[in-house]
């Protein structure tokens, strides 16, 4: 196929590792860097090598970009989006989409007027670790009535900037949340049920004094599916999960992986006794990259390892989340 030429919308350091990843992908390579600092887009480019810079619109009015990597703030998601759509680009988006349901609305109805892929970046949905998860899940292999514990939690610096800022959509939900969320999203569907009858049946928390949430959990149910969740971005959480069913459990102590490699092994627990499951470990941003590409090849809006439908019901859910505290 055809190298997808890719451009970076926020040269931050969410965007470095993209640009650090792109190398190893199979199809992509780094095109183009737009900021809205000159400067900044320039020096980005000349560390990871690519030939172009420029603002949003220059970039986005360009023939020779296909599609776009958007790790700018929470607030400037869907407006990028949008744009990048309608200007026949194909986009990954960091996660969240945006702060709200509407507004994820809004680009799933850009992208599937322009019938070109959009995806959400949940890091740890793409690569061999999440397949094998949800065959085990989609197996029965621990039974039925599924409970999920997960959590992502740490402590972050000072209380100030984009993660302590309601303008920005800071906070612990929106920054972490979607994590915990989005695997329990995940593993309801792979259990066979439509993520679109998760609800949001609980939750509590703490909004700190700049008005933000700073630590929150919450229960997710469906159909003998329920799932505990929690997050913080002031108190070190486990970044692990268990998922326990009527016969057995399955244990995930690092459920997320890092920004550099994907989780790397989980355990089985069920009557034929333990068994550890290996899968081999990818790049999660290069596996990102790939995905977006391979959807471009087949002439699919969308990926299947993060499909609009589980983008709607993180979005509801966390908007539900949100809404519990009071944020």
């Amino acid at each position: 196929m055809t190298t997808t030429r890719w451009a970076i919308l926020g040269p931050g350091d969410i965007g470095g590792w993209f640009a650090r990843a792109l190398p190893g992908s199979a199809h992509g390579t780094l095109h183009a860097v737009g900021s809205t600092d000159p400067g900044r887009a320039a020096d980005f480019a000349a560390l990871h090598g690519a030939p172009v810079t420029g603002s949003y619109d220059e970039l986005l009015a360009r023939d020779d970009i296909d599609a776009v990597y958007i790790s700018t703030v929470n607030t400037t998601h869907a407006d990028l989006a949008v744009a990048a759509l309608q200007a026949g680009k194909a986009v990954l988006c960091e996660k969240p989409v945006a702060p709200t349901l509407a507004e994820v609305e809004r680009v799933l109805a850009q992208a599937a007027g322009s019938g070109l892929p959009f995806v959400e970046a949940y890091k740890h949905r793409f690569g061999p670790f999440a397949r094998a998860l949800d065959a085990v899940v989609a197996d029965h292999e621990v039974g039925s009535a599924l409970r999920l514990r997960a959590s992502f939690g740490f402590v972050a610096g000072e209380r100030s900037g984009r993660l302590f800022d309601p303008a920005l959509a800071g906070g612990a939900i929106l920054d972490v949340g979607g994590y915990p969320v989005s695997l329990a999203v995940g593993l309801a569907a792979a259990a066979g049920l439509d993520p679109a009858d998760l609800v949001l049946t609980a939750a509590a928390g703490r909004i700190g004094d700049t008005g933000v949430d700073e630590h929150a959990t919450a229960t997710v149910s469906a159909h003998g599916f329920t799932a505990e969740v929690a997050c913080s971005i002031v108190t070190e959480l486990p970044r692990s999960a268990t998922l326990s069913g009527s016969g057995g459990s399955i244990e995930l102590p690092d459920v997320f992986g890092s920004r550099a490699a994907s989780a790397a092994s989980f355990t089985v627990r069920a009557g034929a006794g333990d068994r550890v499951v290996e899968p081999a470990t990818v790049d999660p941003f290069a596996a990102e990259a790939d995905a977006v590409s391979l959807a471009l090849l087949d002439g699919r809006t969308e990926a299947a390892e993060v499909p609009w439908a589980h983008s709607r019901a993180i979005a509801r859910l966390l908007d539900q989340w949100r809404a519990g505290l009071g944020g």
